[in-house]
């Protein structure tokens, strides 16, 4: 099902990305109703909409038609966020956040694959352990920005949805306290951005972790920006790394995020497992 919902959606953001004539810093759109294109569950989707607008990062929604699928679109502004999240030494990526329709895909794949937790490592604003925790997964988030974790604690009172936020340094928190069974891990950042630094030390601190490592998925966003990519364009930047572990590919799925928006190739997340 989510092959023809993320081309749908790629599909949708092509055509918003060319057609846009705002100003907003980002601007992302989430469709108004299910359909054909998009066979969301309807509370799913509603939730969706509800994290968008008690997000205080966005300012504006409008309803329009998308490469003929009513949506809302959703204007906002990231630049405090961003701002705040480059002041920390050891923060491997500013806040740049997925679209929330792509950290719902992102999510949704993950349960397919039989996934029973999902650890979101720099997590910014919350998108991706939200729809986890929707979907029904046991969701962690964690960020080291102070100030992003008090956005997801708004978000989490105004939704309902508690997806545990925890405002740690991921390169030292010990991830053996969330008692972990089969869990995924988000990594948040490209390679070329720091993401490295984040996936080598969450892979010796999984490692470490007795009779864990065989249940883990490690999910990491790529590029195939050649601006951002200095010689290696394998697996979107990953491939010395996957090499390195010797991770299996399970799948890539290339999504919208707010970088991409004035691009014509998505960001691909790289869906591995422990070998």
């Amino acid at each position: 099902m989510y092959d023809e919902l993320v081309k749908n959606l790629v599909l949708v953001k092509q055509d918003f990305a060319k057609n846009y004539t705002g100003s907003a810093h980002i601007q992302e759109v989430i469709p108004v109703s299910i359909s054909k294109q998009f066979p969301l569950d309807t509370h799913h989707l509603e939730m969706l909409h509800d994290f968008a607008q008690k997000n205080p990062i966005y300012f504006n929604s409008f309803e329009q038609k998308i490469a003929g699928i009513s949506c809302i679109v959703y204007e906002g502004d990231i630049n405090e966020y961003w701002l705040n999240s480059i002041k920390h030494g050891s923060s491997c990526q500013p806040f740049y956040p997925t679209w929330i329709m792509s950290a719902y895909v992102m999510a949704l794949i993950a349960k397919k694959l039989g996934y029973k937790e999902l650890v979101d490592i720099g997590s910014g604003d919350g998108r991706i352990a939200f729809c986890g925790k929707i979907l029904g997964l046991v969701s962690h988030s964690i960020e080291i920005d102070d100030v992003l974790v008090e956005l997801q604690k708004t978000i989490i009172k105004s939704t309902n949805q508690n997806f545990e936020p925890k405002c740690e340094d991921a390169l030292k928190f010990d991830y053996s306290k969330l008692q972990l069974i089969h869990p995924v891990f988000f990594i948040g950042g490209p390679a070329q951005m720091g993401g490295d630094i984040l996936a080598t030390s969450i892979i010796d601190k999984i490692n470490a972790i007795s009779n864990l490592s065989h249940n883990v998925g490690l999910v990491l966003v790529g590029t195939y920006s050649k601006k951002q990519l200095s010689s290696d364009l394998t697996n979107g930047g990953w491939g010395f790394l996957i090499e390195k572990y010797n991770l299996d590919i399970i799948d890539t799925v290339s999504l919208p995020t707010v970088w991409t928006f004035d691009q014509t190739i998505e960001a691909p997340y790289i869906y591995t497992k422990f070998n």
